[in-house]
Parts: C-alpha cells; sequence; structure tokens
C-alpha cells in the first residue's frame, strides 16, 4: 500500500507544480497587463530593453539565418537536382524559412541570448535585494522592470524573425545562385509565385509575436522565482533557455496545424 501511495505521489507532485506555476504564471501576466499603461507612459524603459534583447541580437541573428538559408540551398539543390525541377530552388527555401524555420530558430536563439539575459538580470536583483528596496521605496518592481522586459521581447521577437527570414533568404540566393549557377531572374521569379504575404509572411510573424510573450514571460517568471543565490540564478537561467525552448517547439506544432 505505501508502495502505491509513494508511487502516486511521484507522478501528482511534477503534475502539481505544473499547476502551480501556471498559476503564479497567470497571476503574474495580469499584473504586468495591468501596468502597460505606466510603461506607454515612460516608453524609455522600453527602449532600454530593446536594445538589450533586439540589438544585441541582431549579429548572431543574422549570421544564424544566413548560413541556415545557405545549407537550405545546398541541400535543396542536391534534392530537387533528383527530380530535375532546381529552378524552384527560390521557393523552397523561402517557404522552409517563413512557414517553420524562422520563427522557431530566431525564437529559440532569442531564448538562448536574451531569455537568459533576462532571467540573470531579475534573479541578480532579487539576490541583491534590489526588488525588495525598490517596494520600500513604493516603485513597484513589476511596472519599472517586468513589464518593460516583456514589451521589448514582444517587439523584438517579430523584429528578429523578419531579419533571420532576410538573411536566410539572402544566403539562399548566394549559394543558388553565385555559387551553383542558377538563373537569378528564375530564382527569384519562383519565390514570388509560391510566397504569399497573407498565408505565409503574416503568419509566419504572428508565430514569433506568440513565441516572443512565451519566451520573454517565461524569462521574467523564473528570473522572479530564483533562489537568491549563485546557484539558483544559474538554474533559472538553464530552466529559461531549456523551457523556452520546448514551449516554442510545442506552440509551433499547434500553430502550424491551424495556420497551414
Amino acid at each position: 500500500m505505501n508502495k502505491i501511495i509513494s508511487f502516486i505521489a511521484k507522478i501528482g507532485n511534477p503534475v502539481t507544480s505544473f499547476i502551480i506555476m501556471l498559476g503564479a504564471m497567470f497571476m503574474l501576466i495580469l499584473q504586468i497587463i495591468a501596468s502597460i499603461p505606466y510603461c506607454l507612459r515612460r516608453f524609455h524603459l522600453v527602449i532600454k530593453e530593446l536594445f538589450f534583447s533586439g540589438v544585441l541580437s541582431l549579429v548572431i541573428i543574422s549570421v544564424s539565418g544566413w548560413f541556415v538559408g545557405m545549407v537550405l540551398a545546398l541541400q535543396g539543390y542536391n534534392t530537387l537536382q533528383r527530380f530535375g525541377s532546381v529552378s524552384v530552388l527560390g521557393s523552397l527555401v523561402a517557404l522552409s524559412l517563413l512557414r517553420e524555420l524562422g520563427p522557431v530558430l530566431s525564437a529559440i536563439l532569442f531564448a538562448s541570448r536574451a531569455g537568459s539575459g533576462i532571467t540573470a538580470g531579475i534573479g541578480l536583483m532579487k539576490a541583491t535585494e534590489q526588488l525588495d528596496a525598490m517596494q520600500v521605496m513604493s516603485v513597484n518592481p513589476v511596472s519599472k522592470v517586468f513589464a518593460p522586459k516583456l514589451l521589448a521581447g514582444i517587439i523584438a521577437v517579430p523584429i528578429l524573425n523578419v531579419l533571420f527570414n532576410t538573411c536566410g533568404i539572402l544566403g539562399g540566393h548566394f549559394v543558388g545562385v553565385t555559387l551553383l549557377g542558377l538563373n537569378n531572374g528564375a530564382f527569384w521569379s519562383q519565390m514570388q509565385d509560391s510566397v504569399s504575404f497573407n498565408y505565409d509572411i503574416i503568419n509566419s510573424i504572428i508565430k514569433s509575436f506568440i513565441f516572443g510573450i512565451c519566451i520573454t514571460l517565461l524569462a521574467v517568471f523564473h528570473g522572479v522565482t530564483s533562489k537568491a543565490t549563485a546557484e539558483g540564478i544559474s538554474s533559472a537561467t538553464t530552466k529559461t533557455v531549456v523551457h523556452s525552448a520546448l514551449a516554442v517547439l510545442a506552440l509551433d506544432f499547434i500553430l502550424t496545424a491551424f495556420m497551414f
């Protein structure tokens, strides 16, 4: 009997912890939504976070997008060559980036660079009692710290997704046209014929918008709930990256099922 109770407890504890975490995140998002008017009146706080989350991520996003596009073009050329249809290489590269790889990879890269930094920054503020000091001075940390970070993430991720896709398409063009000798006009015309603005580009931006909300919320939440120790901050940073990657992949499946 004790073994059965112990087994049920082992199964129930993770489920209970997950439900509690969802409830705490829901309360946090409600507090942040209530603080949005404050952020809009002091938009310089959001601009500051945009620089950290967005501008400092430009290099890794653009370089990664370029190489992903090059790999897609190279692999796509080898595959399409077997069927004698290498002229549609531009369409293959663009659709692969816009529908899946662009939103997903740019979001995961954002989580790895900016999301982990957000968690570490908030965790450090908690460890050094800066958040407590703000409350003592009647300054709401949600309005001053958490909400600007969330708004900056929501704005930054779609823009980074567009940059990733643009660099990826240019990288695919470089391999397909410059290195492999495909016709430049055929590359762009096939892409233009197959890519729909409403169906592909808008859905790609919607995906990245949802990913931005999820990643930044997880980063803020893990920073707030981290233990005020070096080990606690390190653990919270790792959780942010892992949970963000899993959440992005799960959401991508759900969104793709409805969009495409």
